[in-house]
């Protein structure tokens, strides 16, 4: 499965997991900057905004992300990174459900480490658009964020749709 395909088919899946918990879940098709999904309760009073980056889960060590990963969009807005296994693959699915500004601070920190660090050979890095999340059990090199508390914790988003 190419790239295009697996991260259109993580934002379906993304999408059918927050139904089967009972939320409204709507694919934006590209139709819509910094949200690949929109979310909402029954009543439709409350609205969540999903950015989905996708990985192959059992297989990479990370989830590479751009610059827009440091900005801090608002509390309505979450990052889901998916791990969709490949499909002769035993690996199971695996969601890590993550708050925008808990993705902009420990983001933003681990590439400004990673370009004060040198780099293999000495030289100083310079500057990408690239940033990277680590997915455990990978260790990040430059921060030492580690996201297994958001591992399939749907409460982050179940929690911003709540009544009241």
């Amino acid at each position: 499965m190419d790239k295009s395909h697996r991260g259109n088919a993580s934002q379906f899946f993304v999408a059918g997991e927050l139904c089967r918990r009972g939320l409204v879940a709507v694919v934006t098709l590209g139709n819509s900057p910094n949200t690949d999904i929109l979310c909402s309760n029954r009543q439709g009073t409350k609205f969540v905004h999903i950015q989905v980056k996708t990985y192959r889960a059992g297989k990479d060590e990370g989830v590479t992300v751009g610059r827009k990963a440091e900005l801090a969009y608002g509390e309505n807005f979450v990052w889901v990174l998916s791990g969709i296994p490949e499909p002769d693959s035993i690996s199971p699915f695996e969601y890590f459900i993550i708050p925008a500004k808990e993705v902009s601070k420990h983001v933003s920190e681990g590439h400004q480490a990673w370009l004060l660090a040198p780099g293999k050979k000495g030289q100083a890095h310079q500057d990408s658009s690239i940033r990277i999340i680590h997915i455990p059990p990978g260790k990040p090199k430059y921060t030492n964020w580690d996201i297994e508390q958001y591992k399939n914790n749907w409460s982050v988003i179940t929690k911003l749709l709540q009544e009241g």
